[in-house]
């Protein structure tokens, strides 16, 4: 398969660079069978009886917000649980999906599942409907750690939900979580183990973040549950880096492992800050140097759309220095390519060592990123630092 190029200095087939006008294309399905301890994102259990309604709602903010078909290089339908739906209701917004964008000859279209809401079914819609790429929300195979993060699924349905998937697609990837309450590294080695033993091209492996507001944050607030004391989480992730990198995928993002050619082209749109379509419940869009985000409220949303209404909320415009920063921040993120200082004059009209020479150079002192005269990339002693790092350009 062609894959999209990483270079973020390309420009598109019809000469307008790509951090201008957006190339992908998010979308999102907020319903969930249960909504998981840890979670932040736009999703709510017990809806599915508005699921139509919610479609219905998609397809008009989608042919207001997409002018004459527009060429992208990326589409992801994220949620939520997007396989919560039924298999028509899938094919129904594939096929609109479809019809209002065009996706580009290589093109990456990835959707999120739920190990235990995939079957036969809804596998053929999806395959056959255009999406060549599956994002499979593991989290553990550990039943004490599942249970911790209020996961709705078995450790046994992951595999079985990969031996779906792996008939039909060359592409895709699970998701884990390290350091759920109680963990230990001995249950991350297995996890590890487990995990690639299935042969993904694709890892995600994120450290839980204990998202202010969401169940698990007051039950950790409220002394119920225990976080992973740091040294465990800092081993769990050099244990992740090491074993990961050994058996051939690739560190190429903070959190991200891929074999080569399996990158998630759609987050490498978002790391090199450019710009984006976003729709449905909580999206968040970036066009044309604007980023707005959608309301959370499921029956605004409905409200607002069906009136002819904008569902927007918060919407904020960068000045220049600040989109800048936030670029150089989000283009550290990416291990291999990190931050080119000819590409990022060229996107952001700014010398980079000219606005944050001094932070970058306490980094560079600091062991914690790697200066080459070209480019700066986070260090293996910056991974573990990366947050204070980026704090610093900011």
């Amino acid at each position: 398969m062609t894959m999209v190029s990483q270079d973020s200095r390309d420009v598109r087939s019809d000469g307008e660079p790509p951090w201008l006008r957006p190339r992908s294309v998010y979308v999102h399905i907020p319903f969930c069978a249960h909504k998981c301890g840890y979670c932040d994102f736009a999703s709510l259990a017990g809806a599915d009886d508005l699921a139509d309604r919610y479609l219905d709602a998609l397809d008009q903010e989608m042919r207001r917000g997409l002018e004459g078909r527009p060429r992208v290089e990326t589409i992801f339908i994220g949620g939520g649980t997007p396989t919560r739906l039924e298999p028509w209701q899938l094919e129904r917004l594939l096929v609109r999906i479809r019809d209002l964008v065009e996706l580009t000859p290589g093109g990456e279209w990835t959707v999120e599942a739920n190990p235990g809401t995939l079957d036969d079914r809804k596998i053929t819609v999806l395959a056959e409907g255009g999406v060549n790429r599956i994002s499979l929300g593991a989290q553990s195979f550990q039943p004490s750690s599942l249970k911790a993060l209020e996961r709705n699924h078995d450790p046994e349905d992951v595999p079985r939900a990969v031996a779906l998937i792996q008939h039909r697609f060359e592409r895709w990837s699970l998701d884990l979580i390290f350091g759920a309450p109680g963990s230990t590294l001995d249950q991350w080695r297995d996890d590890l183990e487990r995990a690639i033993a299935l042969g993904p091209s694709h890892l995600s492996c994120y450290g839980l973040v204990y998202e202010k507001g969401t169940s698990l944050w007051k039950q950790w607030n409220a002394g119920e549950v225990q976080a992973v004391a740091e040294d465990v989480e800092h081993d769990m992730y050099a244990m992740t880096i090491d074993r990961l990198t050994h058996v051939g995928l690739r560190h190429y993002e903070i959190s991200n492992f891929a074999r080569p050619g399996h990158e998630s082209q759609h987050n490498l749109v978002y790391w090199a800050n450019d710009a984006y379509y976003g729709f449905g419940l909580g999206a968040t869009r970036y066009v044309n140097g604007v980023r707005s985000s959608n309301t959370r409220d499921l029956l605004a949303y409905l409200r607002r759309i069906e009136q002819g209404q904008e569902a927007t909320g918060p919407t904020e415009r960068l000045d220049l220095e600040q989109r800048a920063r936030e670029t150089a921040v989000l283009m550290l993120r990416r291990l291999d390519l990190g931050i080119d200082r000819e590409d990022f004059r060229t996107r952001c009209g700014l010398d980079l060592d000219a606005l944050c020479g001094e932070s970058l150079a306490r980094s560079v002192a600091r062991g914690w990123l790697i200066d080459d005269g070209r480019r700066l990339k986070l260090s293996r002693t910056g991974l573990f630092l990366a947050d204070t790092v980026m704090s610093d350009l900011l």
